[in-house]
């Protein structure tokens, strides 16, 4: 009775052996799956919802090969790093920050790129002229023009002259056949006529006649004036022409408020200074050429 017992208990007990391996390696592989899935899941859950992305990573890791869980490991790191802020990309590169040769570039110089302003007319300043005094008693306004042309380097003889301005025994019309004559030679028509109307200058006709002569002058340009009546120079001679006389202007000072005459009317007294103010009224019911 002992030997058949015996092997009884022994066959149960190798039974019941490899019965419990089968459990346990079972036991240890659920262990196993818990741990890496529903485990994670569990986990996840108690940190907070998962998204899309995190679920895909955990579906990844319920491969049961080593590389599946490398691969969503990379995966799960690059979902982290796709959600942070756009503060966090890339700082801007060193060479970005620098700046463009154009940008660092100096100012350029208004000294040599601006125009350059028009220069100041001198204080004073007299035309180098070739005086010559009237052939005849009506000729003033021929020997006039003829002494301003002088004073641009161009050489007219009276005669000539009388012929173009059309002037008669009763003289010569009015500044503006002065103008019509000198534009004739002269390059450029550089002269206009102004007259000045009235039996006086007025205050802006006398800044106007100082303004032209300056110009004229400064341009190397001498004017021509038609007067009537009587005027004083600066040293206190009287000048007198009741019916009218043309006379050359060669020359100012004090920035335009004298004026230079060159007379052609008297070779002893050719050359005066007279004030443009009464230049400007010994002008007045004429004009001139500027």
């Amino acid at each position: 009775m002992e030997d058949p017992v015996k092997h009884t208990v022994k066959r149960q007990l190798r039974r019941l052996s490899t019965e419990r391996s089968y459990q346990l390696v079972a036991a240890s592989a659920a262990a196993l799956v818990l741990a890496t899935g529903t485990g994670a899941l569990l986990a996840r859950t108690d940190e907070g919802p998962a998204d899309a992305n995190t679920t895909t990573a955990v579906a990844e890791l319920r491969d049961d090969s080593a590389a599946s869980r490398s691969q969503a490991r990379v995966d799960s790191a690059a979902v982290v790093d796709s959600a942070a802020p756009a503060t966090r990309a890339a700082a801007p590169s060193s060479a970005a920050a620098v700046p463009s040769p154009q940008a660092t570039s100096a100012a350029p110089d208004p000294d040599v790129t601006s125009e350059k302003a028009t220069p100041k007319p001198p204080v004073k300043k007299v035309l180098d002229y070739d005086y010559q005094a009237q052939t005849t008693g009506y000729y003033c306004g021929p020997a006039a023009v003829r002494n301003a042309l002088s004073a641009a380097g161009i050489d007219r003889d009276q005669d000539t002259l009388a012929g173009q301005l059309g002037t008669t025994y009763a003289g010569t019309n009015s500044a503006e056949d002065t103008t019509r004559v000198l534009n004739s030679v002269v390059k450029g028509d550089p002269y206009t006529t102004t007259m000045i109307p009235g039996g006086a200058a007025t205050p802006a006709q006398m800044d106007r006649l100082q303004s032209d002569v300056v110009a004229a002058v400064t341009d190397g340009r001498s004017v021509v004036v038609n007067v009537a009546g009587s005027a004083t120079d600066t040293v206190g001679a009287w000048h007198s022409f009741p019916g009218g006389h043309y006379i050359a202007v060669v020359g100012y000072d004090d920035d335009g408020r004298l004026v230079k005459i060159a007379d052609s009317a008297d070779p002893s007294y050719y050359s005066y200074w007279m004030s443009t103010i009464d230049l400007a009224n010994w002008a007045a019911t004429r004009g001139y050429s500027s």
